[in-house]
């Protein structure tokens, strides 16, 4: 069985750090393109990061460029969202995923990804 679970939200003060993982088990997510998200009381589940399977090759929001970090350590099947001077508008659940057959096009798209982790809250705020 299939399962990511995230770890390493809670609470900050604004400018701030966090680092998020993911750490995936029952298959090896080394080849497949793994993404992360929010969402906001209210609001749609948007985009943050994904790093594309094979090249490594990493994609960020424009909200968040320059900020966060996606990476991963392929030897503990584990990926990072390491998130720096954070902000009140960065409050939301996050959420990492696995889509092992999406395409370059569909990077940003929630629907396309096959595996999702349960999310973990992370709240900026002084």
């Amino acid at each position: 069985q299939v399962q990511l679970v995230e770890s390493g939200g809670g609470l900050v003060q604004p400018g701030g750090s966090l680092r998020l993982s993911c750490a995936a088990s029952g298959r090896t997510f080394s080849g497949v393109t793994m993404g992360w998200f929010r969402q906001a009381p209210g609001k749609d589940r948007e985009f943050v990061a994904a790093m594309w399977r094979g090249t490594g090759r990493t994609y960020y929001a424009d909200s968040v460029k320059g900020r966060f970090t996606i990476s991963r350590d392929s030897a503990k099947n584990t990926v990072y969202l390491q998130m720096n001077s954070l902000k009140p508008e960065d409050t939301a659940v996050y959420y990492c995923a696995a889509g092992p057959t999406l395409i370059l096009s569909q990077l940003r798209n929630p629907d396309a990804y096959n595996y999702w982790g349960q999310g973990t809250q992370v709240t900026v705020s002084s």
